[in-house]
């Protein structure tokens, strides 16, 4: 925080402006449609209403099957079935961790019905857009964009969150800049972002007394969050300097170990670095069994594995975390379709073996984790990771 959040709190509260409407809301949509460089930004109380909102305006009924990210956090899938929806599974693709558009066009040739996208850009790397995005064209299917973890992240030199029709940011409190919580819609279709103010604010009618005549949403942003991300919007640049610095870091501090740091397409793409995250070599993993409540693993010299180094970092209070699991492996959606670039992903007797090129999600799961990101961690705690990293290969 930076102290320009208390001042804009501070006018919400004593203008008497502390509902979903006021200044601050005004002016952070202004600041988002500049920044960003899209048309129109409604403001919303979270990245997951901004979602679902793009679920409905492209219009996903029931029984309709949507295409989306694999390897992403629920609340990137979870609007589709608000809606009725049927997500189906895209595998992920190493260069970015990414929706893989080699995936995604064996998708359609399985699923040629479906007309809804649904695009992550995972922990704050741009995905392969120009590629989704041609394939989306080719079969007449709208791109909705989540691009909650990517604010400031840029693809040939455009913003993330401007190539899909409908788009959403997250202010959550872990995100690039935060509000505490909050979410951002953006479109370049006026029609589209007045649509979603209505449904946002349950539905009004402009009628002198309260008349709906559709389904709304308690969906709008307080204008005392809006404060906050008002007073977070100046120092963006800042905050992803900062997340760059931790990425390489440790990048240059991993060198010597069998690891790798979560890719990016550096010709085309600069993300945000929202979460720097490790990948242990195939070889370099020592035996582990993971539960959903345990994991277990055997140590070796020379080897680690994804919960050894989370357990030391913990008994150190540096928090890392593991891997999005991805959406196919998750109990709730264990029926759902899941498409690799081999085709169908499920029950394959190969997915398991080391190097067959099935299921990259699961391999990015089993292999990777997060590495403590704070924007407030210092060298010296940064290097302390580093060395406890480094020990666990000893």
């Amino acid at each position: 925080m930076h102290g320009e959040e208390l001042r804009y709190i501070t006018e919400a509260y004593e203008s008497n402006w502390m509902s979903t409407v006021g200044e601050n809301i005004n002016e952070v949509e202004r600041m988002t449609c500049e920044k960003v460089g899209c048309k129109y930004a409604v403001a919303l109380s979270a990245g997951t209403a901004a979602l679902h909102l793009s679920v409905k305006l492209a219009g996903v009924k029931p029984g309709d099957k949507v295409f989306c990210s694999d390897m992403t956090f629920g609340a990137t899938v979870n609007p589709v079935v608000y809606e009725g929806g049927e997500p189906v599974f895209i595998d992920t693709e190493r260069d970015t961790w990414n929706m893989d558009p080699v995936a995604l066009e064996k998708a359609f040739e399985l699923y040629p019905e479906v007309k809804v996208v649904v695009l992550v850009h995972l922990y704050g790397t741009p995905a392969k857009v120009d590629q989704i995005r041609a394939i989306c064209d080719k079969h007449g299917a709208v791109l909705i964009e989540d691009a909650a973890e990517s604010l400031g992240a840029t693809y040939k030199g455009h913003q993330t969150g401007t190539f899909g029709s409908y788009r959403a940011i997250s202010f959550n409190g872990n995100k690039i800049i935060t509000g505490s919580s909050g979410g951002m819609l953006l479109t370049d279709d006026e029609h589209a972002a007045n649509k979603a103010r209505k449904w946002s604010t349950q539905s009004r009618e402009n009628a002198p007394w309260y008349q709906h005549e559709e389904l709304g949403y308690n969906y709008r942003m307080s204008n005392v969050i809006a404060g906050v991300v008002r007073g977070q919007y100046p120092h963006l640049e800042e905050h992803i300097a900062q997340k760059k610095a931790i990425y390489m870091r440790y990048k240059e501090g991993f060198k010597d170990l069998p690891v790798t740091m979560n890719p990016y397409d550096e010709a085309n793409s600069e993300p945000n670095f929202w979460l720097s995250c490790l990948l242990i070599n195939q070889e370099a993993m020592c035996r582990q069994v993971r539960g959903e409540q345990e994991a277990l693993y055997i140590s070796e010299p020379g080897k680690s594995c994804p919960t050894e180094i989370l357990e030391k970092l913990a008994a150190y209070n540096a928090e890392g975390r593991p891997i999005w699991k991805p959406m196919h492996m998750q109990p709730i959606y264990r029926m759902h379709a899941f498409v690799t670039r081999e085709g169908n992903g499920r029950a394959n007797t190969n997915a398991y073996i080391a190097g067959s090129g099935v299921d990259v999600g699961m391999d990015i799961f089993q292999r990777g984790l997060c590495l403590p990101s704070d924007n407030k961690m210092t060298e010296e705690e940064q290097a302390q990771v580093i060395e406890i990293v480094k020990s666990c290969f000893a």
